[in-house]
């Protein structure tokens, strides 16, 4: 396993990043996820691919266990893993306040943000792009090496 380069963050954030790599290896298979409760939502993300989520998973904010996987097309028909993502309900789902910003690896997770569908609440979310190379950094929001078809 390589290990993970973070601008930023400390070695234990490096560390962890690479368990999560570790605990998450079996998602590489689609089928696999999909089995463990994962399910499609949405078309593909320019930027982050095909979301896979675990609704369940959501609010435990596990390292190990993501909230959502993003997956782009092989170019052969199939998908692979490029990131996993963490997601967590604003508290008061005000835009204006962060005070209950979480952090992992090292990192604030993204927004508050609205919701990107009708009914889904004001959020952060943290992506790590640990399966496809990032120019700006396995922690960052986007990844443009990620294109939908």
């Amino acid at each position: 396993m390589s290990m993970l380069t973070i601008s930023g963050a400390s070695a234990a954030g490096q560390r962890d990043l690479a368990q999560v790599r570790q605990a998450t290896a079996q998602y590489h298979d689609v089928d696999a996820a999909i089995a463990a409760g994962y399910v499609p939502v949405g078309d593909c993300v320019p930027g982050m691919g095909y979301h896979y989520v675990n609704f369940s998973q959501f609010g435990h904010m596990d390292p190990l266990v993501p909230d959502a996987f993003t997956y782009a097309s092989d170019g052969a028909g199939g998908l692979q893993l490029v990131a996993a993502e963490w997601f967590k309900v604003d508290a008061d789902q005000s835009l204006a306040t962060d005070d209950d910003r979480p952090t992992m690896f090292g990192k604030a997770f993204d927004g508050p943000m609205p919701g990107h569908e009708p009914g889904m609440p004001v959020h952060y979310d943290l992506h790590a792009y640990l399966w496809q190379g990032n120019p700006d950094g396995v922690l960052a929001t986007f990844n443009w090496n990620v294109t939908c078809p």
